[in-house]
């Protein structure tokens, strides 16, 4: 693997070197252009420290056919200047969306930056030295803003933390430390099954696994490796045969996005070295066929490698990883008790430039037979997903118009051979406000309904819809039973969401739109390749193509199925033949 990521960073070499700005009068001068933007910014991801991680690490690697390549090095010259003078004089960097002067995104290009100069800084070589002193300046920069800087999620701490532990290890400063410990002693977001707050399996968890990890070496805290330990045995069962990874449920913006498992090989190769672990040598090495570059400036696998050249060799030995098992993920978390406790914490369930995260711990359940896996979740719009060889059933949502959206699952039950799943939703209305909570605004002759003590009005008529959902296994796929019943007449509607790579070849549909389909009765069959599941169920019970507030996935193939409550509604799934596993 180490021979093909260096052959991959010399073509990405070249690439940086074609979007690089030349043009002195440019404000982008010696910064390379993101193509998805046509802008150079500074940030870990599209910016130009990407670019110099990919040239740093040629230029520092005999095995590179750019090593020590003086054409490269004065142009990576050019970067640092730019990067220098992209830098706010408080220290911090804007990467270009929604955050600017972000204390939390100039600690990922720290991150990857002074990494790439302890490398430089290893070689003996003299020309690199203006190189060197640029690069030092922009880390020694950041300083003030490492020390006082904030975060919006919870896996900024934890990027923050690796930061502040380089800048610690750079320049001996102490309060680098001390302030990564008052993020430390906030503890750690994790369940005792190893999920972290956001479930973000495709970005965020390999983040915090990462970042943890710099930070356990750099501060001297070993500690901080068990929650990402936690995190990479749970991913273990988050994976589909196609070495997809499960975002079928993330908090984050992954949530039912493709994602493979290259951000988790570094996690799993580090970790499975020194644990000498060969389950997480086995993940490391399905994360590795997964590589296709050596990755983004935070996160540079080629310049780790070099850092530690250990990293090159193949595992001492590694474990077959289980392609069948059943496991339930978060089912004895106590997630109601911790929820109970939150208007204690006095924030009133208001949090601002991010959210709090109430789905944390809440229950899935994996299932994987060979090539056949499915996933079960709690709180999120989907409650059910399939993969079956190419088939790729991404989403089975409900939506009615009750409280007009997509009812979320809420309780998970295990039964002999399934699951029963719960969500309910309440909604009521409103009485006057008592005239001795009334603001004096009330008597005059303008009165601001958002001036009124909402808070202090009756609530009447409160009304509740229930839906439950069993979900079984058969011999032939699956079965999908969903009850519902008061209050009487409510539109419903259950999406199959499906992926645009296949085609219905039965079925009886009605296209609403490109790509959506209301299905009124027969055998649907969804084929992809040489698979196929068939579905039955279909019913057309009202004509509503949407449901308001239940926005369907873009470049996908959606099927609807509309009812009305009461509803005892069966769904069967029958997989392809050819893939059934006993």
């Amino acid at each position: 693997m180490y021979k093909q990521l260096v052959e991959s960073n010399d073509r990405a070499v070249e690439g940086g070197l074609f979007r690089q700005v030349l043009d002195p009068v440019s404000r982008y001068y010696g910064g390379t252009i993101d193509p998805g933007t046509g802008i150079a910014w500074v940030n870990h991801t599209t910016g130009t420290p990407t670019d110099m991680c990919y040239w740093g690490a040629a230029l520092a690697n005999p095995d590179s056919t750019y090593y020590r390549d003086e054409r490269l090095l004065a142009r990576l010259l050019l970067a640092t200047e730019f990067v220098l003078r992209a830098q706010h004089e408080d220290g911090s960097i804007s990467p270009g969306w929604t955050n600017y002067h972000s204390p939390p995104d100039t600690a990922f290009v720290i991150v990857g930056y002074a990494q790439l100069y302890q490398l430089l800084a290893r070689q003996d070589w003299e020309p690199l030295k203006p190189v060197l002193n640029n690069m030092r300046l922009f880390l020694k920069r950041t300083v003030p803003v490492m020390l006082t800087g904030g975060c919006h999620t919870p896996n900024h701490r934890w990027v923050l933390c690796a930061a502040l532990g380089f800048l610690h290890e750079l320049f001996g400063l102490e309060e680098a430390a001390e302030r990564a410990d008052q993020w430390l002693a906030e503890g750690m977001d994790i369940t005792p099954d190893g999920e972290w707050t956001e479930r973000s399996n495709g970005i965020y968890s390999a983040v915090s696994d990462i970042m943890l990890i710099h930070a356990a070496r750099l501060l001297d805290r070993p500690e901080l490796l068990d929650p990402v330990r936690l995190n990479l045995q749970m991913m273990v069962y988050l994976v589909h045969p196609s070495g997809e990874v499960v975002t079928d449920y993330s908090g984050r913006q992954d949530l039912g996005s493709y994602h493979d498992l290259s951000p988790y090989y570094l996690p799993y190769a580090i970790l499975a070295r020194s644990d000498r672990d060969a389950l997480l040598a086995g993940m490391a090495e399905w994360a590795g066929r997964a590589l296709v570059d050596p990755g983004v400036c935070s996160v540079n696998v080629l310049v780790r490698m070099l850092l530690e050249p250990e990293l090159q060799q193949p595992f001492e030995a590694s474990a077959a990883l289980p392609v069948k098992y059943e496991q339930i993920l978060n089912g004895d978390f106590l997630r109601y008790s911790y929820l109970q406790n939150m208007e204690a914490a006095g924030h009133q369930g208001r949090i601002y430039h991010s959210r709090l995260h109430t789905d944390f711990g809440a229950p899935v359940a994996r299932f994987r037979d060979g090539d056949t896996s499915v996933t079960l979740i709690t709180e999120t719009p989907s409650f059910f997903a399939l993969r079956h060889g190419a088939v790729r059933l991404l989403a089975v949502q409900l939506a009615s118009y009750f409280y007009p959206g997509y009812v979320p699952m809420q309780e998970m039950t295990k039964l002999p051979e399934g699951y029963r799943l719960a969500g309910e939703q309440k909604k009521g209305y409103y009485g006057p406000v008592e005239g001795a909570w009334l603001p004096q605004t009330s008597g005059a002759s303008v009165s601001p309904w958002y001036l009124l003590p909402h808070q202090s009005r009756p609530l009447t008529h409160e009304q509740t819809f229930r839906v439950e959902t069993e979900v079984q296994r058969t011999d032939e796929g699956w079965t999908l039973r969903l009850h519902g019943d008061k209050p009487g007449e409510v539109m419903t509607q259950l999406s199959f969401i499906f992926g645009k790579e296949g085609s219905f070849t039965s079925g009886e549909l009605q296209p609403t739109e490109e790509g959506c389909y209301l299905w009124s009765g027969g055998i649907l069959r969804y084929t992809c390749g040489e698979d196929w599941i068939e579905l039955t169920g279909g019913e057309l019970g009202h004509l509503a193509a949407t449901v308001r507030e239940a926005k369907l996935q873009d470049n996908c193939k959606v099927v609807l199925v509309n009812f009305m409550t009461p509803f005892d509604k069966m769904f069967t799934i029958t997989l392809s033949p050819s893939m059934i596993r006993e």
